[in-house]
């Protein structure tokens, strides 16, 4: 393993991995010029690298000593990148390849919840090559939520609240990923939780105006309220901290991570980790870190400084 010094860093010539080739690669061009320019801002020697297939040849051209992942979704957050980076040995930001591959699969993460006895909504699955028909003659109680196991920013998501809406879901969600996974809906708010280099940082409580956090609301200015610290019972709080720890400890998570939980009559379901968090204008750990006082170029040299390899 490799622990830099912030004067290490200073000597480095960085590469910061943004846009990809996933479907949030916008999302993904957004936080990686605002890390870019924030690393740039502190002095560090920081170029920006738009990943394409081409990815080991972008990496010697441009010479980069150490990467700084700001990719989301596939083909960046699900392990790959971090195992062409372990076999360059290139150090990295960020979870590794394991931790990054799991939280990417919302199924093997619920499975692993579970295992540890970490609350999460009820669930079923369907695995490439399964039938459709077994698996919706098993989902009885409605509505639920239907979704793509390995994507993002609630792309592909579907509330079902019928068997038509079901059945639609499905099929929606199975030409983004071959893994559907239906989850027992729980009607109750969101909460978030930043966990920084082991730490959580303030718990935030989403209201979208839609009543519904999908794609829009996350990443439209004005179209939901964020309310930090979340306006909770203070054991609850203290707990929702500490299950986003457990979380991210149970996967193996490094760096920046967000876990999200569904809260209802003070009992909470964790339903996500995020290994690559966004750092956009309406990003929730940036939000985070500066309600605890991290500003925002802070933040991007704390995660940066937990670059390392053999994660």
């Amino acid at each position: 393993m490799i622990s830099f010094s912030q004067k290490e860093l200073s000597t480095k010539k960085i590469g910061v991995l943004l846009g990809g080739m996933s479907a949030e690669r916008e999302i993904s061009l957004k936080t990686g010029t605002a890390s870019l320019r924030a690393l740039q801002q502190l002095g560090y020697d920081a170029v920006g690298i738009d990943v394409h297939y081409d990815l080991p040849q972008q990496l010697e051209k441009a010479a980069i000593e150490v990467a700084f992942i700001a990719l989301h979704g596939r083909f960046g957050e699900d392990g790959r990148v971090q195992g062409l980076l372990e076999m360059m040995q290139i150090p990295y930001t960020g979870s590794g390849v394991l931790a990054s591959s799991v939280a990417i699969d919302k199924v093997v993460t619920k499975q692993l919840l579970c295992y540890h006895e970490l609350s999460t909504p009820g669930f079923d699955f369907m695995r490439p090559g399964d039938s459709v028909a077994d698996l919706l003659k098993r989902c009885h109680h409605l509505p639920l939520v239907v979704k793509p196991s390995r994507e993002g920013s609630t792309i592909g998501i579907t509330i079902a609240k019928n068997s038509q809406d079901l059945r639609s879901g499905v099929d929606l969600a199975a030409t983004l990923d071959g893994t559907v996974l239906l989850e027992d809906f729980i009607d109750g708010s969101e909460l978030t939780v930043s966990v920084l280099n082991g730490k959580a940082l303030p718990v935030i409580k989403i209201v979208p105006k839609s009543g519904f956090y999908d794609y829009q609301a996350k990443y439209d200015s004005g179209d939901t309220e964020y309310l930090l610290p979340a306006p909770i019972d203070a054991d609850i709080y203290q707990l929702v901290q500490q299950a986003a720890v457990k979380a991210c400890r149970i996967l193996g998570c490094r760096g920046a991570a967000r876990v999200d939980f569904m809260f209802r009559k003070r009992e909470f379901y964790c339903i996500e980790i995020n290994t690559i968090p966004g750092m956009t204008e309406t990003s929730l750990l940036p939000k985070a870190a500066q309600a605890a006082g991290i500003d925002f170029p802070q933040l991007v040299e704390q995660i940066l400084l937990d670059a390392d390899l053999d994660k």
